[in-house]
């Protein structure tokens, strides 16, 4: 099929939830996709920071075709040897101790309510219920993550959601300390945030979070299902800051591709028991068999050193072109998750990028987000960089 009978069928027979470029990707390689006419492009928005290991890296492609010659699918009724190896991977490389497999970030963040609220109850009583969380944080869109999601536009068109959460200005310590108390069981955070518009947390906002909850008996949930596994420069984003979450949440990256969520908590913090949550799907062998292979390679093949150190000569590079361009506003973000405002809307950015074969995309109506795969190297970023740069001088 070419691209107008691809989006010709999916526009008759798929429901319009998204609001979709015109473009179809047929295969993909590294940092780069191709179109059903063949045309190539360098992809900067990477399966929004699902492909960080590029498109079918060689080891993941390996694993899932290995692991569905063996078994796909079997019950959590039963024991499944890849999931319990993920689990350790991840404990060994965290501040976490046991781990829930689900199938999404919403998925992940959902456990994390149902978990804060289980919390509360046993060390507080029914009145322990209380969850904040950040204004232009986003959790995802269930019910649940999308009550959490300090963003109005997501949560109005359905009211009423869950009772119990209340929203304070990220990075904003006074409204925190006003927001935490006695009936709270719950800060649920994201260390960066990605569809508020790339904006990190400061050091000070998250160490008064931590304070708060230990003060109140509160659980501290880091939300790592966008800026988690290496984005950062660093293989969780709470390395950072020098404080370290009750729970987190992880998804996108952690399968390299294939679907899979996860729930990382602390011992003091793993209470679910037998019949309190469940995911028919979660954890399921042929998933944790990508994402072993996933986080292996982005362990071991230095991508998170990469994103450090190619994430700050993007940033500086994006910081040149705020020099040359009064339309820039801000550049901001860590390692290679990073967002340029502008004092436009961006829409025509990203479609004039694609045009000339770069794939970007806009969050908060103004600002650029940039999260290629961890392997990109300088040369993809003067390549993007000089795309960027030409069509920001003819929208200025």
């Amino acid at each position: 099929m070419n691209t107008a009978e691809i989006i010709q069928l999916t526009e008759k027979y798929v429901l319009p939830t998204y609001g979709r470029l015109p473009l179809a990707p047929v295969r993909g390689e590294g940092a780069r996709v191709w179109d059903a006419e063949g045309r190539e492009y360098l992809d900067f928005v990477g399966g929004i920071a699902v492909c960080s290991l590029g498109h079918c890296h060689p080891a993941v492609v390996k694993a899932i075709c290995e692991q569905a010659s063996r078994l796909m699918h079997v019950s959590n009724l039963y024991y499944i040897e890849p999931q319990a190896r993920l689990a350790r991977l991840l404990v060994e490389n965290s501040c976490g101790d046991k781990v829930f497999f689900c199938n999404s970030g919403a998925e992940a963040v959902e456990a994390a309510i149902k978990l804060a609220r289980k919390y509360g109850k046993l060390r507080g009583g029914p009145q322990k219920h209380h969850i904040v969380t950040a204004e232009r944080s986003f959790h995802g869109r269930t019910m649940g993550a999308v009550t959490a999601t300090g963003q109005a536009k997501y949560r109005e068109p359905f009211d009423p959601l869950v009772p119990g959460f209340s929203y304070v200005p990220f990075n904003d310590v006074e409204a925190l300390s006003r927001a935490v108390g006695p009936h709270t069981c719950a800060v649920i955070l994201e260390p960066v945030q990605g569809e508020g518009g790339v904006r990190a947390a400061t050091r000070e906002f998250l160490a008064a979070a931590r304070e708060l909850c230990d003060r109140y008996d509160a659980l501290l949930i880091f939300d790592e299902v966008q800026c988690g596994l290496g984005r950062t420069g660093k293989l969780f984003a709470y390395e950072h800051y020098g404080v370290e979450p009750d729970a987190f949440t992880l998804a996108k990256a952690l399968g390299g591709g294939f679907p899979i969520g996860a729930l990382v908590v602390k011992e003091r913090a793993a209470i679910f028991a037998p019949g309190d949550h469940a995911s028919t799907f979660g954890g399921n062998p042929l998933a944790c068999a990508a994402a072993l292979a996933a986080v292996e390679s982005i362990i071991g093949e230095g991508l998170v050193e990469n994103a450090a150190r190619v994430g700050e000569y993007f940033k500086e590079r994006l910081v040149d072109l705020s020099r040359r361009f009064n339309l820039v506003r801000e550049v901001r973000g860590l390692g290679l998750m990073l967002g340029m405002e502008l004092a436009v809307e961006g829409k025509a950015v990203v479609a004039g990028c694609q045009e000339r074969g770069l794939l970007i995309n806009c969050v908060d109506n103004h600002v650029l987000r940039f999260l290629p795969p961890l392997v990109v190297t300088e040369r993809d970023v003067d390549r993007a960089v000089n795309i960027l740069a030409a069509v920001l001088a003819e929208v200025g």
